[in-house]
């Protein structure tokens, strides 16, 4: 828990990160920063088809409506908020020559989206009304 609260407070001072270890190959830090934009990529889309779900299927009964875009709105904020724990994680290693971080959140993320998903299939093959 230590770590994280510290984990936190550098998302929002990241020149402390230089502090530790040494300067690692500089296109291992840019690797690292494409992959924090390719998870805030992915938390744009979940939010976004949280909203298309809410907005675009009024004739979806209201607690599917909901339950859906609640599932793909809190994806998204968890994959935004991973993302830059995820880098800073990255980054840090680096510098200390150490192994890189290992998560389980790829694997959580993909099984919510893919309740959402088959709870969309079902959505779909009941009909709007059901």
């Amino acid at each position: 828990m230590i770590e994280y609260v510290r984990n936190v407070r550098l998302w929002f001072a990241p020149q402390e990160v230089r502090q530790e270890g040494g300067t690692p190959d500089y296109r291992f830090s840019l690797a690292n920063e494409r992959t924090f934009l390719a998870w805030l990529r992915t938390a744009l889309a979940l939010i976004g088809g949280g909203f298309a779900v809410d907005q675009f299927l009024p004739d979806l009964r209201w607690g599917w409506r909901v339950g859906l875009a609640l599932a793909l709105l809190a994806a998204g904020v968890l994959c935004s908020l991973r993302a830059v724990n995820h880098w800073v994680r990255c980054e840090r290693a680096m510098r200390r020559g150490e192994d890189l971080p290992v998560s389980r959140f790829p694997a959580v993320l993909s099984l919510v989206v893919a309740v959402v998903a088959v709870a969309m299939v079902v959505v779909v093959l009941v009909g709007w009304e059901g």
